[in-house]
């Protein structure tokens, strides 16, 4: 579980995005840092029970920084206002896929899958679920997947056809996507659940088959 004053701090921070505030409530940030590291701690040790490469990961490369880039962007808050987290073999930098975590009050989620893979991993999957149809819909069809995040996410996804692909393809509906992710919102008052850890791996126990599948692909197409 969280501590409620993790959740106060990012909805403080949120409306104080300066750094003179976040230098003013330090403590306040070292707390909330703490107490999510804690969580990523339980997340991890349980996705590694799963996936044995994870059991070489240290919670500390899972997570992202507070801090924002804002050369390239219109926005200049210097800080995110969520706290994430990106399981996955390779730590958070890994373009493989894996697992996400967002806590942000009101905004906080959970994911997992490729989020938009660079052209030669997007063609790799793609090639791959034309190949293997049916093992990929026996995954995003099976009822953990449909109970825990419904279905795959439809950002981003091309109007038409990809290169080389037929309107009449039986995978068109998956080849259109440029992300593999299944995702669910997490609700304020579950953060604060005793069994928060425990939620979060069913979830992310019903993505490890699309996770290796993806990662099965790309592995395939190096």
């Amino acid at each position: 579980m969280l501590q409620a004053s993790t959740l106060r701090f990012s909805t403080d921070l949120k409306a104080n995005n300066r750094k003179a505030w976040i230098d003013d409530h330090r403590p306040a940030y070292g707390a909330a840092k703490v107490d999510f590291v804690e969580l990523v701690s339980q997340v991890l040790a349980g996705l590694a029970r799963q996936d044995p490469e994870l059991a070489r990961l240290e919670p500390r490369k899972c997570l992202f920084s507070i801090n924002r880039d804002v050369r390239l962007s219109a926005d200049k808050s210097p800080y995110k206002t969520n706290l994430g987290a990106w399981f996955n073999p390779g730590g958070k930098g890994a373009p493989t896929a894996g697992y996400y975590l967002a806590i942000e009050p009101g905004a906080s989620f959970l994911a997992g899958g490729m989020y938009l893979p660079d052209p030669a991993a997007l063609a790799a999957i793609r090639q791959e679920i034309d190949y293997n149809l049916a093992d990929f819909e026996e995954l995003v069809r099976a009822p953990a997947f449909r109970r825990q995040v419904g279905s795959l996410r439809q950002e981003h996804a091309l109007k038409r056809p990809p290169k080389g692909y037929q309107a009449d393809n039986p995978a068109i509906e998956y080849l259109r996507l440029k992300m593999f992710l299944g995702s669910r919102p997490l609700p304020d008052e579950q953060l604060l659940s005793p069994i928060l850890a425990r939620q979060l791996l069913t979830a992310y126990r019903s993505l490890t088959p699309l996770v290796q599948y993806l990662n099965r692909a790309v592995g395939q197409a190096a």
